[in-house]
């Protein structure tokens, strides 16, 4: 296979409201977010006492400690509020995965490996978070530097030509800068280590065991040929350098998964110009008219790529699912959110799919774009889209 080139990345807020390290917590959003636990949770009875619990610690330390049961309530909030995810109607079953007390960044990479075990299910995928420790006055938290647990590696050639994702060709970099040794045969599918660091602490760079990373290999049920081009992708997609906000704590380092939608892998992740680049080379091969847009060369291709990426997971017995049945979905998570009294924000640009826009369900309505928390940001950044597939 020829070196492939390598997008922009999935389902974010752009707020900077990250709380400095050295910074107390903001009360306001504390107590909201407390109000907010107890009133969709009446069983807890009345918030008060816990309100006093929680001014009482951010008094004598600058922060609090969530219980567990916050914890989880938290995260499945953070993902019912993101606005730019399209498959948030099983947010109440994401699994919350409790490891606040670790801060050490190997310790932290090696549970992210389990978390990719965990999410992975043997095929049947499953929405999983693990929680790190949070920013705290004086104690800085780990950070995941890749931004998905599994991210394949991007070498630069002399030219300037990419053999892998080119949006990982800066990771790469400084994966080889902190010690990793990539194959004695390089590939467009190398699977890259995972760089964990504090700003106190030696970062860790941790190889994923290859029972950790489930692949599944790309073919086309009308077009053998494809099958040959050893295409692949991970079923997992974990994203892993957002951070979590709740009720004013910053968790950097929250890895958290749902599963693919195809049109992520076949519309983008292959299709894109600054990923793999893939349309011009498979239009030849499909003996199409690529001289002029005109033809819908790449209409085409585009359509028989994401039916590759469908059948491919359909018959690997791993989970995935297509835009249209996944619009419709969304658009039964609104009617939910609405039944219960809330609002459900959702950005247009990024909720309607990236292929056959107009003849999916959520192409013809607005939305509520305001931005609510518990939510996920980006994670030390200002004003930026880093949109990951």
């Amino acid at each position: 296979m020829a070196p492939v080139p390598s997008c922009p990345a999935e389902a974010i807020p752009l707020r900077d409201s990250a709380t400095s390290p050295d910074s107390t917590v903001d009360l306001a959003e504390a107590e909201k977010f407390l109000r907010l636990h107890h009133t969709e949770h009446p069983e807890l009875g009345p918030v008060e006492h816990r309100l006093a619990e929680v001014h009482a610690e951010v008094a004598a330390t600058g922060t609090y400690r969530h219980t567990p049961d916050e914890l989880t309530f938290g995260a499945r909030v953070a993902w019912r509020n993101s606005a730019r995810c399209i498959g948030r109607l099983y947010w109440r079953s994401l699994k919350v995965r409790d490891l606040r007390d670790l801060r050490d960044p190997k310790e932290v990479a090696d549970e992210c490996v389990e978390h990719l075990k965990l999410a992975a299910n043997g095929g049947k995928v499953r929405p999983v978070i693990s929680v790190f420790a949070p920013d705290e006055p004086g104690r800085p938290a780990p950070r995941i530097s890749n931004e998905q647990l599994i991210r394949y590696a991007g070498y630069v050639g002399s030219d300037g030509g990419v053999l892998g994702d080119r949006r990982n060709a800066e990771l790469t970099e400084k994966a080889v800068d902190l010690g990793w040794r990539p194959p004695a045969r390089r590939g467009p599918f190398d699977v890259l280590p995972l760089i964990v660091e504090r700003e106190d602490a030696e970062p860790a760079l941790v190889e994923l065991p290859r029972d950790a990373v489930l692949e599944v290999s790309i073919g086309h049920p009308e077009l053998p040929w494809l099958a040959e081009l050893g295409l692949r992708w991970h079923a997992v997609p974990a994203i892993s350098n957002m951070r979590l906000r709740i009720g004013g704590i910053d968790y950097p380092a929250a890895p958290f998964n749902g599963w693919y939608m195809g049109t992520e892998i076949g519309a983008r992740n292959f299709a894109d110009t600054d990923r793999y680049d893939l349309l011009p080379y498979l239009g030849k091969r499909m003996g199409l008219d690529t001289s002029s847009v005109q033809t819908l060369w790449k209409d085409r291709v585009l359509v028989e790529l994401n039916r590759a990426v469908l059948h491919s997971f359909t018959e690997a017995g791993v989970t995935i699912t297509d835009h249209h049945t996944e619009s419709d979905r969304f658009l039964t998570h609104i009617k939910k959110e609405e039944a219960a009294g809330r609002s459900c924000p959702a950005d247009w640009t990024w909720i309607v799919p990236p292929m056959s826009s107009g003849i999916t369900s959520v192409f013809h309505r607005y939305y509520d774009k305001r931005e609510l928390v518990p939510n996920f940001f980006p994670g030390d950044t200002k004003g930026v889209c880093p949109v990951i597939h």
